[in-house]
């Protein structure tokens, strides 16, 4: 074995060159991957007793990408292009075997090789779009002439990989293997060597891309479908484009407008906001007082009490992560129709060919009701997700201390109250955490994880460690009034309720925010929620929103009674203004005085964000979040920012903090209202000219 580079070994066996990649975690293409790679296969090449070459992995993984530390960096040489012109225009025959995830720039090296074969368990994608970019190694060009335009379109637009099985019967991979990955690797090339195959340039293929030349329609059909998850990015585009040069260009063409395509991306404000977040999202799993080795508790067993719309979500992901879970409910009653609405959702999903039914029994088999406490009695983890009413949580509480084992966590799924008043009911404060999960809880990615004052760091660490087993992106925060995330939104929520009564209609207010790129305005997300919610939440704050507190007055909470701020058709989700509600903004503008006049768009988006930001800057002010970047990440997953804009934090520094400050302080002059004071922070680091996120 012979050391080409830090990360890249060359061995033989017999007449065949083996070049094995280990650069852990996930042997990314850093420049010395990319040397040994170049500098090897030029050397084995040159060697008259090579005649066939393979290309493996060590660890856990093919090559699953670039190293993206990297990105903005003056490049290094060799390119990965000259690295991949090599293998293409080798002499000898070239064979990756691939285990793990080969992605992005590992799959752009698989397709310059001769030949791909490929472990059972084995995932290929090129997720690039993801980063807002797109592959810029030539997969855009070689995919398509390897698995034809629409199944190249349907995996670089989506970044989402395929496994080993489909990556077959679409010709990605020519074979898959069992066993030892090098022996099968070595044992391919020698069979190709035997049987004198041809030496197969993906590039000098045409039989699959022929067929779509001149015909524009297959990209125009392809764009439609993609429009309403891909509206606001600009990579999916270019994806499409570059794609289109693949079917209508000479390779060498393609290749050409796939660069211009990349550079264009590349300095995008949309690819930085990505990649900004690429990196925030991993971060927020470091918590700088507790050690990645501290000790977690093992979750083998969980209980939810409470079986509504949250308990049931909440158990829904530990029974998908394979954890059996108990849900406890006072009444059979209750606890029956929640358990009917869990076995519906997965049958819903089934219908939609995502799971089995099999895997929904398997499921439903994992989740075990009851009207008994005392069920919850062996779980490692309680998650208790009852109405979010302070008396009824403590008392919830006191009697979880007194059934569950000593060592159990204890956790509340609320989204507002103070998590260490919840944990006084205990006599085990240390073991109480908040685990605020998000609506729908089976689908939402975000669990805001709130640290009381007595939460030990065992208990932090298990509760992010459980957060991740279970499919979520959890994010350590402090406890105040609604943490980050709901206190951020309230400030949102008091301007929204403000705009309306000056003159602008929800509407209005609601389309702003969607032309911004949220999926919803403020309106329609209070529709779906559930108007009574905050409605409850007030009165038992004794704090009052008079538009929204007249619309709850009718009956009106939203969707689920077909009329909240808008009015709904039955079996429709679509918000339809409604003058009724309008008439009620006038009727209470009137009563305070309001003078109404038009707003607009432009002030409304100022007057809904820019109070976010401020509120951010106070969050970290009071380390209530650990890091600007954490704030972000709260936002995209649990609220709907759209990633291309970073996060509201990134966002601001975007705009610029000073031009943020000035603005807040005109809108203060104009109101005479002391809301619109900067934050000490916020106007400190304009002051300084810094940001938050950089």
């Amino acid at each position: 074995m012979t050391k080409i580079t830090q990360s890249v070994d060359l061995g033989t066996r017999g007449r065949v060159a083996v070049f094995t990649v280990d650069n852990p975690p996930v042997n990314a293409l850093s420049q010395h991957v990319r040397k040994g790679l170049h500098d090897g296969i030029k050397q084995a090449i040159g060697d008259r007793a090579v005649q066939a070459i393979v290309i493996v992995c060590s660890g856990r993984t093919f090559i699953a990408g670039a190293d993206i530390t990297e990105f903005g960096k003056p490049p290094m040489e060799p390119g990965l292009h000259s690295v991949l012109d090599l293998i293409e225009s080798s002499p000898k025959p070239v064979v990756s075997a691939i285990h793990g995830t080969a992605l992005g720039g590992g799959l752009e090296v698989t397709l310059a090789c001769h030949y791909r074969v490929g472990a059972k368990g084995a995932r290929f994608g090129l997720p690039e779009v993801k980063l807002g970019i797109l592959p810029g190694a030539g997969g855009t060009q070689r995919l398509p002439r390897v698995v034809g335009p629409q199944k190249a379109l349907q995996m670089i637009v989506s970044g989402d990989p395929i496994g080993a099985d489909e990556a077959l019967k679409v010709g990605l991979i020519d074979e898959i293997v069992d066993g030892d990955l090098t022996a099968a690797g070595v044992a391919f090339a020698e069979k190709a060597l035997n049987e004198k195959r041809p030496l197969r340039k993906i590039r000098d293929l045409d039989d699959k891309i022929a067929p779509a030349r001149g015909k524009p329609e297959i990209f125009a059909e392809f764009r439609k479908s993609v429009a309403r998850q891909t509206r606001g990015f600009r990579a999916p585009e270019n994806c499409i484009k570059a794609v289109e040069a693949a079917v209508n260009l000479p390779f060498a063409e393609g290749i050409r407008r796939e660069r211009e395509l990349f550079v264009e991306l590349l300095n995008s404000p949309e690819s930085k906001a990505q990649r900004y977040f690429f990196f925030a999202e991993r971060e927020a799993a470091k918590i700088p007082d507790v050690a990645a080795d501290t000790p977690t508790k093992e979750i083998k067993k969980a209980a939810v009490i409470g079986a509504g719309t949250m308990g049931g979500g909440i158990a829904m992901n530990f029974a998908n992560a394979g954890i059996p879970v108990t849900v406890v409910e006072v009444a059979q009653e209750a606890l029956d129709r929640g358990l009917g609405i869990v076995r519906k959702n997965y049958e819903a999903t089934a219908s939609r060919g995502r799971l089995t039914p099999a895997d929904v029994e398997k499921r439903m088999g994992l989740i075990t009701g009851s009207v008994d406490f005392k069920a919850a009695a062996d779980a490692d983890i309680v998650i208790e997700a009852v109405f979010e009413e302070m008396p009824i949580k403590k008392e919830v509480f006191a009697k979880l201390d007194a059934i569950c084992k000593p060592d159990a966590v204890l956790a509340t799924n609320t989204s507002t109250l103070d998590v260490d008043e919840i944990a006084s009911a205990t006599k085990r404060p240390e073991s109480v955490i908040g685990t605020h999960f998000f609506s729908p809880a089976n689908v939402m990615r975000l669990l805001e994880n709130v640290r009381g004052k007595k939460s030990s760091k065992t208990t932090v660490a298990t509760a992010m460690a459980v957060g991740r087993r279970i499919g979520k992106v959890p994010v350590l925060v402090g406890v105040c009034y609604g943490f980050v995330g709901n206190r951020m939104l309230h400030q949102r929520g008091l301007q929204a309720e403000k705009l309306i009564l000056e003159g602008a209609a929800p509407h209005q207010v609601d389309r702003v925010l969607t032309d911004f790129g949220f999926p919803m305005g403020p309106f329609a997300m209070g529709d779906l929620a559930g108007l009574d919610v905050g409605w409850r939440i007030r009165k038992g704050r004794g704090a009052k929103a008079p538009v929204a507190d007249r619309i709850c007055e009718l009956g009106r909470y939203g969707q689920k009674t077909g009329a909240g701020y808008f009015k709904y058709e039955k079996g429709d989700r679509t918000p339809i203004p409604d003058p009724e509600v309008e008439k009620i903004i006038v009727d209470v503008a009137t009563s305070m005085g309001i003078t109404r006049r038009p707003i607009g768009d432009d002030e409304i988006l100022q007057r809904l964000l820019y109070p976010m930001v401020n509120e951010g800057a106070k969050i970290l002010e009071e380390k209530i979040a650990i890091r600007a970047s954490d704030i972000d990440v709260i936002w995209v997953y649990g609220y709907g920012w759209p990633v291309y804009r970073g996060g509201p934090m990134f966002w601001a520094d975007s705009i610029g903090l000073k031009a943020i400050r000035d603005r807040l302080l005109e809108f203060k002059k104009q109101s005479g209202d002391a809301f619109w004071t900067p934050a000490p922070l916020l106007d400190r680091v304009a002051a300084e000219g810094k940001s938050f996120t950089g």
